[in-house]
């Protein structure tokens, strides 16, 4: 595969694309096509719809990369033909008929204590940063919840993947395991990483590692972009 792949990023809950912001440009500078999915968290469905879209805006092969439950919309949309690889940060990563909740409630974080549902979505607490993103800057950790955006309130529920259409059995992938993570538990990501096999990285960050130590998160998806180069 001689030519560089595009990278499409896939945002987590209480985030949208440009959580992505401080790894974008230096992956472009490297000559990468970039674009992040911008869903609405109204549906897993319509999430997953969203990511097709987007992917027939952009060049192929694709490297797809979720951050947390990111990692379930590149589960599930990365059997695309286009899409070559995975790279998973933090995320959840479900198995056929597994939903995100059935992973959580193995693992259960601290963060679910920092939620409160209203008007049918899961918002995050002014407090629930600690727990989210404790390793930001308190000016930073502020700009994170004043962008915050809530999924509907069951969006962990509606997984229930076919084996046939489970990404992370049939392609390669990477994982980005933070260590200080207290919204997907360590230990969440520990098993998920193993089952599917990935090349595993261990940061010391919170949930959010490509806003706390982005050089990390690049330097994966270099390291995943050339494998994938050779072939």
């Amino acid at each position: 595969m001689p030519a560089k792949p595009t990278i499409v990023f896939c945002h987590g809950i209480w985030a949208d694309g440009s959580c992505f912001s401080k790894v974008i440009p230096a992956l472009q500078a490297d000559g990468h096509e970039v674009i992040a999915v911008q869903y609405g968290l109204d549906s897993y469905e319509e999430d997953l719809a969203t990511v097709k879209r987007t992917l027939n805006r952009v060049g192929s092969p694709v490297l797809l990369v979720g951050h947390s439950y990111g990692g379930a919309t590149i589960t599930g949309a990365g059997t695309d033909e286009r899409v070559v690889g995975l790279v998973y940060i933090a995320a959840v990563a479900p198995d056929a008929g597994e939903t995100v909740q059935d992973q959580l409630e193995k693992y259960p974080s601290d963060i679910f204590s920092r939620v409160e549902v209203a008007d049918g979505r899961a918002w995050l607490l002014p407090n629930g940063t600690e727990f989210f993103c404790g390793d930001l800057s308190e000016a930073d950790q502020k700009l994170v919840w004043a962008t915050h955006y809530a999924p509907v309130a069951n969006l962990f529920q509606q997984q229930k993947l076919t084996a046939d259409k489970v990404a992370w059995r049939s392609k390669p992938s990477w994982y980005i395991l933070a260590t200080q993570d207290h919204t997907v538990h360590p230990d969440l990501q520990r098993w998920v990483s193993k089952r599917m096999g990935a090349t595993v990285t261990e940061v010391k960050s919170s949930h959010v590692p490509m806003l706390s130590q982005p050089d990390i998160v690049i330097d994966v998806i270099r390291k995943a972009a050339a494998a994938l180069q050779k072939g």
